[in-house]
């Protein structure tokens, strides 16, 4: 991947991760670029097909497109940061990210975003630093 598409992602989506919005001015891990959808699933390296994720959410995502719902069980697609609007798949109670449909609560369970390690370190950030999540 050139470094000047890299540098077009983390400009796009304003130096925060783009699946829970984490500022990487406050993560002490190093974010990385992801493909929304893998090549192992036709998903091509350019700009609409990147996303901005930290190690966590990358390493959870792998190349996973969809996901069980936890309250229903059916399959359903991941959060795409290129079609949907954020605020419509998720909102935070405090640091615990709440998915509202569907697809927000698929992703937050398949990206494992509220497991307690994460939620821990997010608590951490609000309380040290006065983070707001929004």
């Amino acid at each position: 991947m050139n470094q000047n598409l890299v540098r077009q992602v983390w400009e796009r989506a304003l130096g925060r991760r783009e699946y829970c919005h984490l500022p990487a001015s406050v993560y002490p891990l190093p974010f990385h670029v992801d493909h929304v959808v893998a090549h192992q699933h036709g998903g091509p390296t350019i700009l609409d097909n990147l996303a901005l994720a930290c190690l966590h959410c990358n390493r959870h995502k792998g190349p996973n497109i969809a996901g069980r719902d936890p309250a229903t069980g059916e399959l359903d697609r991941l959060f795409h940061p290129r079609q949907d609007r954020w605020s419509e798949h998720f909102e935070w109670e405090g640091a615990k990210l709440v998915g509202k449909p569907v697809i927000g609560r698929i992703t937050i369970q398949v990206l494992a975003i509220n497991a307690s390690d994460f939620l821990g370190v997010r608590e951490a950030l609000i309380e040290e630093r006065g983070l707001p999540l929004e």
